[in-house]
């Protein structure tokens, strides 16, 4: 896998984790964290998908040897933030 490649599978993770907490209505990290939030993302959403039975929806090949699950990536970026958005409840003031 060449270096254009990973910056490439990096943009794609990145705006996977941006979407994914738009959606939980999160949002304020950095680049990185956004990236590496679509990185888990991505196996969280595989890892449900799989144990639910469910296919891959949308894939895009990147090096002709890593296959991104763009969807599950979403939903599973998603269900992080929501789920680390209830440990990090502050109190009412």
């Amino acid at each position: 896998m060449s270096p254009l490649d990973i910056l490439f599978l990096a943009l794609i993770a990145g705006v996977c984790g941006g979407l994914g907490q738009s959606i939980a209505g999160k949002g304020g990290t950095g680049c990185l964290a956004t990236i590496a939030l679509g990185f888990i993302g991505a196996l969280i959403g595989m890892w449900l998908a799989r144990v639910l039975s469910l296919p891959e929806i949308f894939t895009i090949n990147v090096g002709g040897e890593v296959a991104f699950p763009i969807i599950w990536s979403i939903a599973g970026s998603a269900l992080f933030v929501a789920a680390l958005g209830l440990f990090n409840r502050r109190p009412a003031e």
